[in-house]
């Protein structure tokens, strides 16, 4: 007898450890979120009905643009920890009272289908299974100051990952039992009470997204090249350039976000959004290349959603259509035209972030400023000007 199973996709987190102030759930890799990945993934086992999705609303424009053309039940509001949150969403599933459910952390987009095929087939004999990968690594246990006071042996630790996959009314009894507390997964509600919870083989690739740089490493798990064409001179490819320039004049504030930094200064620029002019241009420039019409045109002004918002949406956005011509950013370079605030110390930082959200290495952007010898409005330090150019390749039809 075929068992119903459904899906909790955990993506309430803030990503604090992430250092970044959009969500790494939101976070493009390849031509999707870290999130559509981990819901397209799932959707192949479940129909869309017993998928639910736990999210801080405070993040609805950024999960409407993540799942945009799916048909899922709304999302579920996250509580403030985040085993309320897996409780929020068992209990939202109660009424399709599934037979079995697997809970999953958005943050691992790399989920294949043979570690869902392997908790799901563990689930016939346990009432709980995980993924995990054995420890390879010598475990050394110190004290605060340092030093080493005994040698773990590593033959029986594993590494936990998600899905961790339970029969829906035991978990739910489960985390009902124990609301209030906080276990570092959800197997350690089972075993708690006492109940089996068996590990089958995980994958490298379901490591998860915790730092900027894991991205680049997922990205190789997500779109792996074949062998066979990573030396091929069959694919042809025309290079396009693009161009973008724009402008924003200074208001009463405290800092500056530029090229998706926080820049201290005694004002801010003033916008629509975030008034990024760094990534304003960068989004003319990708737009520019393909085609495509200018910011103003997909992001109107005028359409008070994008009132505040962080402008690494319209990047991205830009990153998409390019993705979807099945073309590629060759590199970026960004111009900052102002007398203050000084951009220098930033544009490491500026750099990585840009490469970050185009998806590409760091050592394909570039971020400098210039300034007008005091001339013009940037000159008399009204406000900041930008200039972008890009290069982009498209295959040939």
């Amino acid at each position: 007898m075929t068992k119903k199973i459904a899906v909790v996709i955990v993506a309430a987190g803030s990503g604090s450890r992430f250092g970044d102030p959009i969500p790494k759930q939101y976070h493009l890799l390849g031509a999707k979120t870290l999130l559509r990945h981990c819901i397209d993934s799932f959707a192949k086992y479940v129909p869309s009905e017993l998928i639910r999705v736990i999210y801080n609303p405070d993040h609805q424009d950024l999960y409407d643009n993540s799942v945009k053309g799916l048909s899922l039940v709304a999302p579920v509001p996250g509580g403030v920890t985040r085993q309320q949150s897996v409780l929020n969403g068992l209990r939202s599933l109660e009424n399709e009272n599934p037979d079995h459910v697997l809970i999953h952390d958005a943050a691992r987009p790399g989920i294949s289908d043979d570690v869902i095929d392997r908790v799901i087939s563990a689930l016939a004999t346990y009432q709980g299974a995980i993924p995990t990968l054995p420890v390879l690594d010598t475990i050394k246990q110190t004290e605060s100051t340092g030093i080493i006071r005994r040698t773990i042996p590593r033959e029986q630790l594993h590494r936990a990952q998600t899905p961790q996959g339970f029969h829906f009314k035991t978990i739910l009894d489960a985390h009902q039992r124990f609301e209030g507390h906080e276990f570092t997964d959800d197997a350690a509600l089972l075993e708690q009470l006492g109940l089996d919870v068996v590990c089958v083989e995980g994958a490298v690739s379901n490591d998860k997204i915790t730092r900027p740089d894991d991205i680049g490493r997922a990205r190789d798990w997500i779109n792996p090249v074949p062998a066979s064409e990573k030396d091929s001179d069959m694919t042809h490819e025309e290079f396009r350039a693009g161009t973008g320039f724009d402008v924003h004049r200074f208001a009463p504030g405290d800092h500056c976000i530029l090229c998706g930094v926080k820049v201290p200064h005694s004002a801010r620029l003033e916008g629509h959004s975030d008034a990024d002019v760094g990534l304003h241009t960068l989004t003319d420039a990708l737009l520019g290349a393909i085609g495509a019409g200018d910011i103003g045109q997909h992001f109107p002004p005028s359409d008070m959603k994008w009132k505040g918002a962080a402008s690494d949406q319209f990047v991205l956005h830009a990153v998409n259509l390019i993705r979807e011509r099945g073309g590629r950013i060759v590199n970026a370079d960004i111009t900052l035209i102002c007398e203050r605030p000084k951009i220098g110390p930033h544009t490491q930082a500026m750099r990585e972030k840009v490469a970050e959200i185009l998806g590409i290495e760091v050592d394909r952007i570039n971020v400098k400023a210039t300034t007008t010898e005091r001339l013009g409005f940037t000159g008399r330090e009204e406000g900041i000007a930008a200039q972008a150019a890009v290069s982009v390749a498209l295959p040939v039809k």
